[in-house]
């Protein structure tokens, strides 16, 4: 998906809320474990609930690759769910990958080919060539992590060297690899004043933005600082919502906490004359 149908999605649903599947098993409904996959079958109700309130899906692969080879299944199904009956909906594989140039080569054609992802997470640790190979694909975008939400970002993340932080760097020296039209970042709610100084480097690139809901992040103040003249952002918010709820009704309270979130952004769109008044 490219980035004027990105924006066009965002005005057309009055939304930038991305949705993560971060599926855990215990925590799915019991009256769904007796189904043939319970994790498919959650992420379906899900999906059909929220849909009309998000532009994004976000499965984080740590949930599915803990189940094995019945994890994986459950992740292409879930997939393949939304490319089927959602085909606007933008699609990021939360994974988290970046290792030497032949290997995310390898990484990327997974995603990028096999699972036909629109977006991968990827680790600038490693450098240009551990990112530039899923650089390559049309229309496909990195999701590089920059500065996030855990208590451990302060253990480098805010280190100076050179005049600037660490996350400073990546964000400096990244942005000469890709451009706004295939390159994001990781930027964490809870460090939405830090949103000013990261707009001051990358004014242009959307940034992937969680930690609102279950983690405390504020949507307004991450609007506040990080919004820019196509939006520029995608948040997400996970267990706020998919476990809002745990019994028989809990898809029509995560479409009610979906709502919720949606309406507040349209409301910040609206301020911004992102979308009409």
């Amino acid at each position: 998906m490219n980035r004027t149908k990105l924006f066009e999605n965002i005005t057309g649903k009055r939304s930038f809320l991305c949705v993560g599947l971060d599926t855990e098993y215990n925590k799915i409904p019991e009256f769904l474990l007796r189904e043939k996959d319970p994790v498919f079958e959650f992420n379906r109700l899900i999906i059909d609930a929220t849909a009309s309130y998000s532009v994004a899906y976000k499965p984080n692969l740590a949930f599915y690759e803990c189940n094995g080879t019945d994890g994986w299944k459950s992740l292409e199904m879930t997939l393949n769910y939304i490319r089927k009956n959602y085909p606007d909906i933008f699609v990021i594989a939360d994974a988290k990958r970046g290792d030497i140039g032949n290997t995310s080569k390898m990484y990327a054609k997974a995603f990028f080919e096999q699972l036909s992802f629109d977006a991968i997470t990827v680790a600038p640790y490693m450098g240009e060539d551990s990112v530039t190979p899923f650089l390559g694909y049309k229309d496909k975008w990195v999701i590089l992590l920059a500065l996030t939400s855990n208590s451990g970002a302060a253990d480098f993340q805010y280190h100076i060297g050179e005049g600037m932080r660490l996350f400073e760097k990546v964000l400096s020296v990244s942005r000469k690899w890709g451009n706004a039209d295939n390159l994001m970042y990781v930027i964490g709610a809870t460090k939405a004043e830090m949103l000013g100084e990261v707009r001051k480097i990358v004014p242009d690139n959307f940034l992937l933005v969680p930690g609102i809901g279950a983690q405390g992040g504020s949507l307004g103040e991450v609007v506040k600082y990080g919004l820019n003249d196509k939006c520029g952002l995608l948040v997400n918010s996970s267990r706020g919502i998919i476990f809002a709820d745990s019994s028989k009704d809990f898809d029509k309270v995560a479409a009610e906490k979906a709502h919720e979130i949606q309406s507040e952004m349209e409301m910040h769109l609206r301020a911004h004359e992102l979308i009409p008044k």
